[in-house]
């Protein structure tokens, strides 16, 4: 039909998005109110990366292509379940850090959890090391050492300086990746070094509270200048999973499925099950306890969040 186009969504406010047609010509849209509300499960049925419909002479959106992938976390809004923070991704680079603000392990653990549930690999960027003394420093060496003994690539940089950012922009070339991570972290600092052009809005940390500000406030999709795109998203404070079945949560621990084969019991949930491998193995500190804690926590949370 002549008013209908293929495009991209690059940005999405909940209620308006921007999507780019094959041109690269951005058509401001909204959904169409039918589309909007059919079988939504999520607060946003639309999200940054899908591929759509849109009638351009109505702009609306009016048809949503299968997603190859997604990363989605529980809403904080509790008239909906969950909320996609961006679909049909190559990677995703988790940015931590661990001063100014430090990044809880468990955040890290479960978006890890949820990247591998969804098969989207992951590089963790720990930013921010020029600001890191001698204790910091030995945190996140273990932090790094931990991640990569799991199988993650891990990235140690400062935002601040270019012999950092020479690995970072050939990891992002001709890929589209989520940036993703805690508020304060450097996530468009990051974007704005990798692409000057874009002059994303940053913030500086509260030294009070040690805490970053929301200052992205819509996930948005940019091009890189070596080929490819990454998704700014704004930062997230908690990272609550969905959609779980919970005897398979252990599944997206890798070190923690690998050894579960020698478990007595097929159905193990690693909890106090006699002959139970990964108790044994983190009690030999050959699973890091913290990460055997952030299952655990997982495990045990509401049942209802696993339906």
């Amino acid at each position: 039909m002549k008013g209908l186009k293929q495009g991209i969504v690059v940005k999405s406010t909940g209620s308006r998005y921007r999507v780019a047609d094959e041109k690269g010509t951005i058509h401001e849209c909204m959904l169409r109110g039918r589309f909007r509300v059919s079988g939504v499960r999520t607060t946003n049925p639309v999200a940054v990366g899908d591929h759509v419909t849109i009638d351009v002479s109505e702009g609306v959106i009016v048809a949503l292509e299968p997603r190859r992938n997604y990363i989605i976390r529980r809403s904080s809004n509790l008239s909906r379940e969950s909320q996609i923070i961006a679909a049909n991704i190559d990677q995703a680079f988790l940015m931590v850090t661990v001063k100014m603000p430090a990044t809880p392990v468990e955040f890290i653990d479960r978006f890890l959890a949820t990247a591998e549930a969804y098969r989207i690999p992951v590089v963790i960027v720990i930013n921010k090391i020029d600001l890191c003394g001698p204790e910091e420093m030995t945190r996140a060496f273990h932090i790094r050492d931990v991640y990569e003994k799991t199988g993650y690539r891990v990235m140690m940089i400062s935002v601040t300086e270019d012999e950092s950012l020479t690995a970072v922009g050939e990891a992002l070339r001709h890929k589209t990746t989520l940036v993703s991570g805690n508020s304060g972290v450097g996530k468009s600092t990051l974007i704005n070094r990798l692409n000057p052009e874009l002059s994303l809005k940053t913030g500086p940390i509260s030294e009070y509270h040690e805490q970053g500000r929301h200052i992205t406030t819509f996930p948005e999709m940019h091009p890189m200048p070596g080929g490819g795109y990454v998704i700014d998203t704004p930062g997230i404070r908690g990272f609550g999973v969905i959609d779980f079945d919970r005897s398979e949560i252990y599944h997206f621990f890798p070190e923690i499925f690998r050894i579960s084969s020698g478990c007595r019991f097929h159905n193990c949930l690693h909890l106090d099950e006699p002959g139970c491998a990964v108790r044994d193995a983190v009690a030999r500190n050959e699973i890091e306890p913290w990460r055997y804690r952030s299952y655990i926590s997982m495990l045990l949370e509401d049942n209802e969040k696993y339906r």
